[in-house]
C-alpha cells in the first residue's frame, strides 16, 4: 500500500521497524513521533537532529515507549573498524593517548561521522569538551540558526583524557595513538595498520602483520543489530544515548565557534540549530 502520511501508515500497518531516510531536517520529527506510536526497532539516518532541541525530543521519546535504536553513522558497524577497536581493547597499543580524523567535511552531514567513529573506536567515552571553527566568513550565527551546513574542525576531550582532533584533509582515515604503539584505518575504511615501539629503540616503530576481515555490509549490520538486541533484549550498537550525546558533541563545536571558546558539555545552547540536507 502507499500513504501519503505516514503516521497512517505506522498505525495501518503497525510496522516492526521503521527507517527514517529523508532530507535531514525531517529526521527528529519522524524519528520521534515514530517512537510514540509505538514503533519498537527505529533507523534513523544521521544526522539525528538539528537541534538539542530536537535531540532532546528523540531521546525522550525512545526511552519512554522502550524504542531501539541505531543511526546511519555506518563505520560504527563496519567489521574494519571493529578490528581496530578489538585492537585497541586487546592492549595492542598500550593505552590510549590520542586520536586523528582526517578528512575535509561539513558539521552535521560529515563531523557526526567523524566523532562517532573515534567515539567508537574508543568504546563511547563521554566528551567533556570540544573546540570547535567553522569555515564562515564570522562567528556570528545570526538568531541562533545556520541554514546551511558549513565545514568545520574541532579538537575535543574525552572523560577518559584521551585528546581527539580533525585534520581537514586525507581519504576518511582514523588513527589511534597508544603508548607503544599506534593503529590507523586508511581510505575510508578499506585497509588497517597497526604498528608497535620497538622495544629498545627510541622513536621507532614497525608494523605488525593483521588478519584481513571478510567483507560485510554496513548497512546489514546496522540493521541485524536492531533485531538481535530486540531479541537479545540488549542495547543496540548506536543506541539513542550514544546517537543523543554525540549529536551534542557536533552541536557544541558550532557554539565554541559562535563564543570563540571551548565549551564544556552538556551544552546549555539547545535551540542552536544547523540546517543539513
Amino acid at each position: 500500500a502507499l500513504y501519503e502520511d505516514y503516521v497512517e501508515m505506522i498505525r495501518q500497518e503497525d510496522p516492526d521497524m521503521v527507517a527514517v531516510c529523508t532530507r535531514g531536517h525531517l529526521h527528529a520529527e519522524m524519528a520521534t513521533r515514530s517512537a510514540e506510536e509505538g514503533v519498537k526497532l527505529i533507523f534513523c539516518e544521521k544526522a539525528i537532529a538539528c537541534s538539542m532541541d530536537e535531540a532532546d525530543a528523540i531521546l525522550n521519546a525512545v526511552q519512554a515507549n522502550g524504542s531501539l535504536f541505531n543511526s546511519g553513522v555506518l563505520r560504527r558497524f563496519n567489521l574494519r573498524y571493529h578490528q581496530a577497536r578489538d585492537l585497541i581493547r586487546q592492549g595492542e597499543i598500550g593505552e590510549p593517548k590520542a586520536a586523528v580524523h582526517y578528512a575535509s567535511t561539513n558539521l552535521l552531514h560529515g563531523h557526526i561521522h567523524s566523532i562517532d567513529t573515534l567515539s567508537f573506536l574508543l568504546d563511547d567515552p563521554k566528551v567533556e569538551s570540544i573546540w570547535g571553527e567553522l569555515n564562515t566568513i564570522d562567528h556570528r550565527i545570526p538568531d541562533n540558526r545556520l541554514d546551511d551546513d558549513p565545514y568545520g574542525i574541532f579538537q575535543l576531550t574525552f572523560a577518559n583524557g584521551v585528546a581527539a582532533t580533525s585534520v581537514p584533509t586525507g581519504n576518511w582515515e582514523f588513527e589511534v595513538l597508544g603508548e607503544s604503539g599506534s593503529v590507523r584505518v586508511f581510505d575510508n575504511g578499506n585497509d588497517l595498520q597497526l604498528r608497535k615501539n620497538e622495544v629498545g629503540k627510541t622513536r621507532i616503530a614497525a608494523n605488525v602483520p593483521v588478519v584481513p576481515v571478510p567483507e560485510h555490509s554496513a548497512t546489514q549490520y546496522c540493521l541485524e543489530d536492531l533485531v538481535l538486541a530486540h531479541e537479545e533484549n540488549r542495547p543496540t550498537l548506536g543506541s539513542i544515548e550514544v546517537a543523543h550525546h554525540l549529536t551534542e558533541v557536533c552541536l557544541a563545536l558550532a557554539e565554541s565557534h559562535r563564543q570563540e571558546r571551548r565549551i564544556s558539555l552538556p551544552l546549555e545552547n539547545r535551540s542552536l540549530y544547523i540546517f543539513h540536507r
